[in-house]
């Protein structure tokens, strides 16, 4: 199984200069790619394989005036990029053809120096390292300075250099695991969950445990409009509004990271504790269209699900999603019974034919469990279906430490 482990990276001023003209490489190299095939379709000519690129739009530009540049940088990013190109590409037809899931795949476009999320990539033959002080060594960079929040688990096969919107570098490691191995850090349990997610709750279980949404995003409105404001006010293209908006950046940064950290503190929770989980398929797309998006937004469904797939792959654990027009809030837990559709505001309701009384929420997610097939069997065993493959998803992994978190 493939995860990334993000760490933070403070580079000194000649390395964030460095980095700069890294980025700049790789971007240009990029765009030549895209160029190069863009001119070979409009000739009706066949695109021009990678290893022609890499000839012409490195190795020859490298000798020329207009490219000589290229050579004071690593020769993997370039490389790197070029593999970029070529997986843009395939996936691009792919979703032509229909072999690749999930929306359309636009064709590459050409990428622009002002975009602010920027990334190169090292593999194994940059002869990277990491040195015994603790430091990120990367060639024709340097030493650069990482915190490390955690141990590695295995030797990294890559890492990305990454700096996003608000000025912040990280180094990303591709790490391999074995999921048999991890699955025996994580004892089994005999516990299944049935899980609701909601608004006013972030989370409801069917234990009757009730997750409160912390709402960040509604908690850092103010401090948003304001900074917001300010950029709206600065001159274009001023050193000022560049000022503003790192500021805009950094608001919204401090956010996305408090919710990420509340996503992998709670789904790390629950896959230690249960050894089934069942979650519901919520249209997240469809609710952004409606009067609740920006609530829907800041919750951050999709995140939490993904985080839970790939923990309970990596451990071990069976996560089950049902139907999303599966019926959990019309039908009575107790009996049975479908009641009907209720509105939203009615959060707690009788049950007609047995006069049962439930939490709406609560209700629903006995429900989820039940559909799922984890619910308790007739006999007092728990059903407990085959181990259900989740979807690789390649992020930070809170992992379950057996050690000291220490470099």
């Amino acid at each position: 199984m493939q995860l990334r482990y993000s760490f933070r990276l403070y580079p000194d001023t000649g390395q964030q200069r460095a980095l700069a003209k890294a980025f700049g490489c790789a971007r240009v190299v990029f765009n030549d790619a895209v160029r190069a095939r863009e001119e070979a379709r409009a000739a009706e000519q066949p695109f021009p394989k990678i290893g022609e690129l890499s000839t012409r739009l490195i190795t020859q530009a490298k000798q020329t005036t207009s490219r000589s540049w290229l050579g004071e940088v690593s020769a993997v990013v370039l490389q790197q990029s070029l593999r970029d190109v070529e997986t843009a590409y395939r996936n691009f037809f792919a979703s032509l053809k229909g072999d690749r899931k999930g929306p359309r795949t636009g064709a590459p476009r050409f990428k622009s120096r002002k975009d602010k999320r920027q990334s190169i990539r090292f593999t194994a033959n940059a002869r990277w390292s990491i040195t015994d002080s603790g430091r990120l060594n990367l060639p024709k960079i340097g030493a650069v300075k990482v915190t490390w929040s955690r141990t590695l688990p295995t030797t990294p096969t890559s890492v990305t250099v990454i700096k996003d919107a608000a000025g912040r570098f990280f180094a990303s490691f591709v790490i391999h695991t074995d999921p048999a191995t991890d699955a025996t850090r994580m004892p089994e349990t005999d516990q299944t969950i049935g899980i609701d997610l909601g608004l006013t709750h972030f989370a409801v279980l069917s234990d009757g445990t009730k997750i409160d949404s912390p709402r960040f995003l509604r908690r850092a409105e103010k401090k948003l409009k304001k900074a917001q404001r300010e950029l709206s006010r600065k001159q274009k293209g001023s050193r000022n509004r560049e000022k503003a908006r790192l500021k805009v950046a950094r608001a919204h940064a401090k956010v996305t990271d408090a919710r990420h950290e509340f996503h992998h503190q709670l789904s790390t929770r629950l896959i230690s504790e249960n050894q089934g989980i069942a979650v519901e398929d919520l249209s997240v797309a469809g609710l952004a269209r409606t009067r609740l998006a920006k609530s829907v937004h800041d919750a951050g469904w999709a995140s939490f699900v993904n985080m839970l797939q790939y923990k309970a792959e990596r451990y071990g654990r069976t996560l089950i999603t049902i139907g999303r027009f599966e019926p959990t809030s019309q039908t009575c837990s107790t009996c049975g019974v479908k009641d009907g559709p209720k509105p939203l505001n009615v959060r707690e309701w009788t049950c007609t034919a047995c006069g049962s009384v439930h939490d709406r929420d609560h209700n629903a997610a006995i429900n989820v469990k039940t559909a799922a097939g984890l619910a308790v069997s007739a006999c007092g065993a728990p059903v407990r279906p085959e181990l259900v493959l989740a979807q690789r998803e390649e992020t930070g992994s809170h992992e379950f430490p057996t050690q000291a978190r220490a470099a």
